[in-house]
């Protein structure tokens, strides 16, 4: 079992390196990655304050796939060419998204989140995945919070 001590209301540089440390903990050493994004979203829902939904979804067939997350039921299958989850695999790059209903295409799988942040996963360069942070407070997300979700997906680039 693990036990980690979690302070949300610690500085957001803080509370990554934190989250980073359990998240290899947690991964190191175990081959199968549905467990470990299992696992990571759980992570993730216990340290980052303020989420209504955060999990993975899985570059499959030329599409996203929904992962294991926390929240809301949600999405299934999401097309690259549809919502911020779809622009960040498209583009390879992190969508940081202070108003999700002024997105283009954007998906509301849960009427209630204002705000999105959407890092990919890539191993060898390939998207492989992207782990989707939701929130229903508008422009809760930062540069920090990308910094922070960005050193997790490298991390995880070859755990999952």
């Amino acid at each position: 079992m693990y036990a980690f001590d979690i302070a949300t209301d610690a500085p957001k540089a803080e509370l990554y390196a934190e989250l980073l440390k359990a998240a290899d903990a947690l991964t190191a050493g175990e081959a199968d990655g549905i467990a470990n994004m299992a696992n990571i979203s759980a992570l993730i829902w216990q340290f980052v304050p303020e989420l209504n939904w955060v999990g993975f979804y899985r570059m499959v067939g030329g599409e996203l796939v929904l992962g294991p997350f926390q929240g809301k039921s949600a999405c299934i299958r999401i097309p690259l060419t549809k919502g911020v989850c779809g622009a960040a695999a498209r583009t390879g790059e992190t969508q940081l998204v202070e108003d999700v209903h002024a997105f283009p295409g954007h998906i509301a799988c849960d009427a209630a989140s204002r705000s999105e942040l959407v890092v990919p996963v890539k191993r060898d360069g390939v998207v492989i995945a992207v782990i989707d942070l939701d929130s229903p407070l508008p422009a809760r997300f930062d540069a920090e919070d990308a910094k922070g979700i960005e050193a997790l997906a490298n991390l995880l680039s070859d755990r999952i």
